[in-house]
């Protein structure tokens, strides 16, 4: 499976809750954290829900 690294690079305040308890739920806390995570099917739809909000990256082997 294909990794990928998600990058928070906007601040949380004033959006969605949903919105926010996603980005808590990915693993990300301050703007510019970053985690990497396997890519799968949960994984795509949370990026969709804050795909605004991240920058998402291939991790190359």
């Amino acid at each position: 499976m294909a990794k990928v690294k998600i990058t928070l690079v906007k601040g949380l305040s004033g959006h969605k809750p949903n919105q926010v308890k996603t980005i808590k739920a990915l693993g990300l806390n301050k703007r510019t954290s970053s985690v990497v995570h396997e890519e799968n099917d949960m994984i795509n739809g949370m990026i969709r829900t804050v795909n605004h909000l991240v920058k998402v990256e291939e991790v190359k082997k």
